[in-house]
C-alpha cells in the first residue's frame, strides 16, 4: 500500500509542476443567480488520450457525434454542482485507463432545471475529445415518491435517476454501464463492457453474499405475510447500485421502471427500508443478478454513514474503487484529513483549486 500511495503522490506532484500548461475554466465552483443556474468552476484539461492498436472505427466527432453508434462503449452517469468534481475525476480515470478511449460515450444525467450549458462547458474544457450528451431528468417524477432516509444525500432525486435510464436514453441506446460520481477506475472499462448477461437478466453487478440480506428492510417488511414473497425461491444478496451493466432492451420489455415505482410507492405507506434508490433495486432484481467480479467495486471506501472512518483496501486484484458512504475523497482532501486511499483518487483529480502539497504533508 505505502508503495502504491507513494506512486500516486509522485504522480500529482509532477502534473502539478505543469500545471501552467494546462488550459483554465475561468471562475470557481459556484452558482450565480436562481432558476438556471449559472455554473463556474476551474478545471486543468486532461491529458489527450488516444484509441489505441485494434480498436474498432468510430463514427462521430466529440461533443456529441452518432449517438446510435454501434461501436461505442456507453456510460452513464448523473451530473451536479455538488458531485461535479468527482465526475470529472471519474472520467479522467475511466479514459486514462480505457484502451479505446475515443470509443467511450458518457451519457450524462443531470436536473432539467440545471444549467445545462455551463455543465457542457466545463466537460469540454477539461476534456475537449469527450464525446457525451447531457439529458435533462425531471426530478418531479419521482419527487412525490422519496421517503426520508438515514443520510439526506440519499434523498437527492438524481439518485433515482438510473431507473430511468431507459426512458431518457436513445431507443437505440440498447445497454450502458451505469456508474456513480465517487468512483475510480484503475481498469479498461471495455473489460467491463464485454461481460455478457446470460439468460434474462437485465442487470450485472458485483454480489456479496455474505452480508446480512434482512438488514435492508425494516421488521415491518419481514412480518408480512405478502411482501417477503417477493424473493420466494431466490437467493437475494447485496449489490451495489453504483456500478451496474445494465441491458436497456430487456429493462424496456420487462417495465422495470414502473415495478422499482411499485416499491416506492409502497415505501411511501408502510416504511420498509431505510436506505433510499437501493432497496427497491434489491426488491426487484435480488437473487437474479448476474455476478460480475467485486474487482468491478471496492465500495465503502467512504465509511459508510459514519463521520472520519477510514477504509482500506480489500486483499486482491482490484478494478474499480468506489468511496460509497458519507465521507468524500475531494471533502476529506480539502479539510486536510484524508485517509490513505484518497491520495489513490487524488491522481485524476483535475480541480485547481486542490494543494499539491497536501499528499507529502500527510505522509
Amino acid at each position: 500500500m505505502r508503495a502504491i500511495l507513494a506512486a500516486a503522490v509522485c504522480f500529482v506532484l509532477l502534473r502539478w509542476s505543469c500545471a501552467h500548461a494546462s488550459r483554465l475554466l475561468p471562475g470557481e465552483l459556484s452558482r450565480a443567480g436562481s432558476g438556471r443556474d449559472e455554473v463556474r468552476a476551474e478545471f486543468l484539461e486532461a491529458p489527450e488520450y488516444r484509441n489505441g492498436p485494434g480498436c474498432r472505427k468510430s463514427n462521430g466527432d466529440a461533443g456529441g457525434g452518432s449517438v446510435c453508434d454501434p461501436s461505442l462503449v456507453r456510460i452513464a452517469m448523473t451530473l451536479d454542482l455538488e458531485y461535479l468534481r468527482g465526475t470529472v475525476a471519474a472520467v479522467h480515470s475511466v479514459l486514462k485507463h480505457a484502451s479505446c478511449p475515443e470509443n467511450i460515450f458518457f451519457h450524462f444525467i443531470a436536473s432539467a432545471s440545471a444549467n445545462q450549458e455551463s455543465l457542457a462547458g466545463i466537460l469540454r474544457s477539461a476534456f475537449p475529445s469527450l464525446r457525451f450528451k447531457i439529458y435533462g431528468f425531471d426530478e418531479g417524477l419521482v419527487r412525490r415518491m422519496i421517503s426520508s432516509s438515514v443520510r439526506q444525500a440519499l434523498e437527492n432525486p438524481l439518485n433515482y435517476a438510473r431507473s430511468y435510464l431507459a426512458d431518457l436514453l436513445e431507443p437505440c441506446v440498447e445497454r450502458v454501464i451505469y456508474l456513480d460520481s465517487d468512483v475510480i477506475l484503475v481498469d479498461d472499462i471495455l473489460k467491463l463492457w464485454s461481460i455478457p448477461l446470460t439468460g434474462s437478466r437485465v442487470i450485472g453487478a458485483p454480489q456479496y453474499c455474505h452480508a446480512n440480506f434482512t438488514k435492508y428492510f425494516s421488521e415491518e417488511f419481514w412480518s408480512d405475510t405478502e411482501l417477503p414473497k417477493v424473493f420466494a425461491g431466490k437467493r437475494p444478496c447485496y449489490f451495489n447500485t453504483g456500478v451496474m451493466v445494465m441491458d436497456l432492451v430487456r429493462w424496456r420489455e420487462g417495465n422495470y421502471r414502473r415495478r422499482i415505482e411499485g416499491w416506492m410507492e409502497i415505501q411511501r405507506e408502510r416504511r420498509i427500508y431505510e436506505l433510499g434508490s437501493l432497496p427497491p433495486f434489491l426488491l426487484v432484481f435480488g437473487g437474479d443478478v448476474e455476478a460480475i467480479d467485486r474487482r468491478w467495486n471496492q465500495h465503502g471506501l467512504g465509511g459508510d454513514n459514519v463521520v472520519n472512518s477510514c477504509r482500506k483496501l480489500h486483499p486482491g486484484p482490484v478494478s474499480l474503487l468506489h468511496w460509497s458512504g458519507k465521507g468524500k475523497p475531494w471533502t476529506r482532501l480539502d479539510l486536510k484529513m484524508p485517509c490513505p486511499v484518497d491520495y489513490l483518487w487524488m491522481s485524476y483529480d483535475l480541480h485547481s483549486s486542490k494543494d499539491s502539497s497536501t499528499a507529502a504533508q500527510q505522509l
